[in-house]
C-alpha cells in the first residue's frame, strides 16, 4: 500500500477521517472538484460527489486506499449539516466498497458554480 493513514499521538481522534497521511510512490494523481450534476438534497449531493472521486480515482488507476487528502466545499455550512455530510459519505462509502478515512478539509463557502451544486469534493491520490 502505498499511503498509510495514523493518528498523531496528542491529536483528537475523528471518526471519519485520519489526522495524518504518510505516501510513498511516484504518480500524483489530483481529481478535480465533484459535483451531483443531477441536484438532490445535500445528502444524495454528498454521495454523488463521493462516487463521483472513485469514478475519476479508477480512471486513472487508484481508489480511495490510495487518496492521501480530500477536501469539501460546503454552500453555507453549517454545523447541523452534519449528520446529513456523514449520511452521505456512509451511503458512498457502502456503494463502493470502501472506507473512506483520508484527511480531509471542509471548507463552508458562499456559492459553487451554479445555484442547484451544494457540495464539491476533490481529491489527491498518490500511486507506485
Amino acid at each position: 500500500m502505498t499511503v498509510t493513514l495514523i493518528d498523531a499521538p496528542g491529536l483528537p481522534e475523528i471518526p471519519i477521517y485520519r489526522q495524518v497521511s504518510v505516501a510513498t510512490g511516484s504518480r500524483l494523481i489530483h481529481v478535480a472538484g465533484q459535483v451531483a450534476w443531477d441536484g438532490g438534497d445535500f445528502a444524495t449531493q454528498v454521495e454523488q460527489a463521493y462516487l463521483n472521486v472513485g469514478t475519476a480515482l479508477a480512471a486513472a488507476g487508484a481508489t480511495f486506499d490510495d487518496v492521501v487528502k480530500l477536501t469539501a466545499h460546503v454552500v453555507d455550512w453549517q454545523p447541523a449539516l452534519m449528520p446529513e455530510l456523514l449520511d452521505g459519505i456512509a451511503r458512498a462509502s457502502a456503494r463502493l466498497g470502501v472506507t473512506i478515512a483520508a484527511p480531509a478539509s471542509l471548507f463552508g463557502i458562499v456559492a459553487l458554480d451554479v445555484p442547484e451544486h451544494l457540495v464539491e469534493v476533490e481529491a489527491v491520490a498518490v500511486l507506485d
